[in-house]
């Protein structure tokens, strides 16, 4: 059975993307590696960012990684998926896009809440009419495989450098507009402020079942899936 490691603690995530991809592999995630390093999301883009993070992990886990013996990570057997995601809005140029996450606290390394980054949105587009109010959810995720390396003395950057050279690319977005006030009360992020096209319901009141069947992150695991599955 193929593992696949979620660069995450995110419970919403973890569950989004074991419902998508089904039972069929064994799933892991931030929470089964102690001392597992942070990355420092700097890139100037979702791939950057989703594959930095897939790479550092894989990299960690192959060389020094705890809380799974690494006879479980043997060639391609073992992947880590990370992903980053966010909300790209016409009229504000694309923002608040890879700083979705900390869209209330731009200058701040760490996310803000699911609050005050809505109420900022609400804040920006307050005269925007219902026409210029597009907007998209993009997804991109990054897979790499974990190797161990063959050589103790192997050096750490060309680790690095041979694993983000096997490392794949899956993005998918979902197209829509921002509403006037937050409805619902499921999904997290700027679900409450997000219709997608063709819905009258926002992310956060169509339920998790229909979501995953539309949503950027569903896009991108389905070319995942196809990836791994055929």
């Amino acid at each position: 059975m193929t593992t696949l490691i979620i660069a995450t603690r995110n419970t919403h995530k973890v569950q989004e993307i074991r419902t998508i991809l089904s039972g069929k592999f064994r799933y892991l995630t931030l929470n089964n590696f102690s001392g597992a390093p942070k990355t420092v999301e700097d890139a100037n883009s979702f791939a950057g960012n989703a594959t930095k993070k897939a790479v550092e992990l894989a990299k960690w886990i192959a060389v020094r990684g705890t809380g799974v013996s690494p006879v479980h990570f043997e060639n391609e057997d073992a992947f880590v998926l990370a992903d980053d995601s966010g909300l790209e809005v016409d009229a504000l140029n694309g923002a608040p896009g890879i700083y979705s996450a900390r869209f209330a606290a731009m200058d701040s390394q760490e996310n803000s809440s699911d609050t005050k980054n809505n109420e900022k949105l609400l804040r920006l587009l307050e005269n925007v009419p219902t026409e210029k109010r597009t907007a998209r959810f993009r997804c991109v995720i990054a897979l790499t495989p974990i190797v161990l390396p063959e050589r103790e003395l192997e050096s750490s950057v060309c680790y690095a450098d041979e694993a983000e050279l096997r490392t794949e690319i899956f993005d998918g977005t979902c197209e829509g507009k921002i509403a006037f006030a937050p409805s619902g009360q499921g999904g997290f992020g700027y679900d409450p402020l997000f219709v997608p096209n063709g819905f009258e319901k926002s992310f956060a009141e169509l339920g998790e079942a229909e979501k995953n069947k539309i949503s950027h992150r569903a896009m991108a695991l389905e070319k995942l899936r196809k990836r791994l599955i055929g």
